[in-house]
């Protein structure tokens, strides 16, 4: 799950470039240095849909007490629930964390510089986010500096939720998820919902190199409906080189997409797609 959200060691798999070393370091600055030169971007295009669903399934009454929080998937950094909770942009923080001035402070100074910032651009209407990814120290920067209410690591790939993630799971009524969709599968999604008590709404950002249909059914068996924003696509990153594009090209291809003006021209697309129960 680690490298997860931006499709990313520095090897390939299967003709994609990883990035999985940046998700070991102990603070976000890997990360956003070696993503700006490829123009990242699939964050700043889901803060709005993530901002309107959360507000939606915030409204609704499912006879559950609290607020239903919002569990991010392959959360890295917090970098979602950098950009539902708090005042700023994704360019804010690429240009925050590939600073001179911050590139030589310890990760001891940077937390608690970082813990003040966030904390100074909380918005009223902030939810409740719990982060999910196996990197350890990606997580335990987000739940230092207060991005996320609660972190865990689990590998729902390969084992169930533990104790932990179990009891957060009852709280949560929204799963959110940017391009990670080429790293978790329907197992990580059943075992999600298979440990939900409140009515669980997903909003997932999937890369088009991917299928997302065994995610839909695993869904569909939960009485989850999943509709796609058909009306355009959002772009992720650029591929890093040659080989990367010819493979977009040709996974694209594969489920039946066309590339061009998208992964032809040396970009990684997702589409969008929401899920809800068919009754409230």
């Amino acid at each position: 799950m680690a490298g997860s959200d931006c499709g990313g060691t520095d090897g390939m798999a299967d003709g994609k470039s990883r990035f999985d070393d940046i998700y070991a370091q102990p603070d976000p600055r890997a990360y956003f240095g070696r993503l700006a030169p490829l123009e990242y971007e699939i964050p700043h295009h889901a803060q709005p849909a993530f901002r309107r669903v959360a507000a939606e399934r915030s409204a609704l009454d499912d006879g559950c007490p609290g607020r239903p929080a919002v569990l991010d998937v392959c959360c890295s950094y917090g970098i979602n629930a950098a950009l539902l909770n708090h005042d700023l942009t994704l360019a804010d923080m690429y240009e925050r964390y590939t600073s001179p001035a911050l590139g030589t402070m310890s990760t001891a100074e940077l937390v608690a510089r970082d813990k003040v910032f966030y904390a100074e651009r909380r918005r009223p209407d902030a939810v409740p986010v719990f982060g999910l990814d196996v990197s350890a120290p990606a997580v335990h920067y987000a739940l230092e500096v207060g991005l996320l209410d609660d972190g865990f690591t689990d590998d729902l790939e390969r084992s169930s939720p533990g104790p932990g993630l179990r009891r957060a799971l009852a709280e949560v009524g929204l799963i959110t998820l940017t391009g990670g969709g080429s790293y978790v599968t329907d197992r990580t999604f059943t075992a999600l919902v298979d440990c939900a008590r409140r009515p669980v709404w997903v909003s997932a950002f999937v890369l088009r190199t991917v299928s997302y249909h065994p995610v839909v059914r695993a869904l569909a068996a939960h009485g989850l409906r999943t509709t796609l924003d058909v009306s355009r696509t959002y772009p992720q990153r650029l591929c890093t080189d040659e080989r990367e594009r010819q493979y977009a090209i040709a996974a694209v291809r594969a489920l039946g997409g066309d590339p061009a003006g998208r992964e032809e021209d040396g970009r990684f697309h997702t589409l969008h797609y929401e899920s809800r129960p068919d009754a409230p």
